[in-house]
């Protein structure tokens, strides 16, 4: 998303997949000649706007991408980080965790805090079961006693498979399991986390606005909830969802917190500890991991990788046009 005022502010942002028809087709109509510092104004105006056929899914998306080109702009037009538009930083830089199977490059790195995609569900039965096993039981070896191990089972696996599951890696201290059930399903995770107790149950990555969260509160359904900045409805709806969680003690972890914009929020925010990142393929140029590394405004400490966002105005966005 690009929006630029008459001053001649431009704000940038990502929205989801597939919203930018919504964009272009609906939502410009409703932004033009507005006041781009009205920021609550034009979220409640764009999600009510869409609500016959959004509520989830590219409707939000597009409000998500709007939403945070509007906080670039306010954040530029002020000469000021987001994260200082939001109530300034809670802490001094964000411990990281790093998401990908290439364990060994991460621990190189620095990391101390590792979440691994798990590649086998249900359908692969006792033999893949097995194998999920031993990757656990690898990856704790390899990052030794006291890091963080997390699972990421991406909306694949069933109740049943999941208590086997929550059983079998007990003895190797995961420190959460991630989207277990498709989302949606609050039942479902409300029973998971009342019966397994040697893991925490985190998901919210595809949840969409505070109304879904709300949900999964009314269930119990997760120790730690995880919206998408991009996929939640942006910034603003964000804060809603921090705001409702830090009532009960919840955790907000957002998927793919490392980002640009989604890093403001966590520096800004007392109940969002860790930032997510994700570090370039092994065996590329040593030009890349610079790179990653300055772009993430990445540090090491005891914690082991350590980020923060950029002090530049707004986002901290560097674009060229062309």
């Amino acid at each position: 998303m690009e929006i630029t005022t008459d001053k001649g502010v431009t704000g940038y942002g990502s929205g989801g997949a597939g919203g930018g028809a919504v964009v272009e087709q609906h939502l410009v109509k409703l932004l033009l000649g507005e006041d781009p510092f009205d920021v609550e104004r034009l979220w409640d105006i764009m999600y009510r706007s869409t609500l016959p056929y959004g509520q989830a899914g590219i409707a939000i998306n597009a409000i998500s991408g709007v939403d945070l080109a509007l906080w670039d702009l306010i954040g530029k037009a002020l000469h000021l980080p987001v994260y200082e538009l939001l109530g300034g930083q809670t802490k001094p830089c964000i411990p990281a965790y790093c998401t990908g199977n290439d364990i060994e490059q991460h621990i190189k790195f620095g990391y101390r805090r590792v979440k691994i995609a798990i590649p086998y569900g249900p359908a692969d039965g006792f033999e893949g079961q097995q194998k999920n096993l031993e990757l656990v039981k690898k990856t704790r070896a390899q990052l030794g006693p006291d890091g963080d191990l997390m699972l990421d089972c991406y909306m694949a696996w069933n109740e049943p498979y999941t208590l086997e599951m929550a059983g079998l890696v007990e003895p190797y201290r995961v420190y959460w399991m991630e989207e277990c059930l498709q989302p949606r399903d609050y039942e479902g995770f409300g029973r998971l986390s009342a019966e397994i107790k040697s893991t925490r149950i985190a998901t919210g990555e595809h949840e969409y606005a505070r109304y879904a969260f709300r949900q999964l509160l009314d269930h119990r359904g997760a120790a730690i909830w995880q919206p998408d900045i991009h996929w939640c409805g942006g910034m603003t709806e964000l804060r809603r969802i921090g705001a409702l969680a830090a009532a009960y003690d919840i955790p907000v972890i957002p998927h793919g917190g490392g980002a640009f914009d989604s890093i403001h929020f966590i520096l800004a925010t007392p109940n969002s500890p860790w930032a997510e990142t994700f570090m370039p393929p092994p065996g590329g140029p040593e030009e890349v991991y610079r790179r990653f590394e300055e772009d993430n405004h990445l540090s090491r400490g005891p914690e082991g990788i350590y980020a923060r966002p950029s002090d530049a105005p707004g986002l901290g966005w560097d674009i060229e046009v062309v």
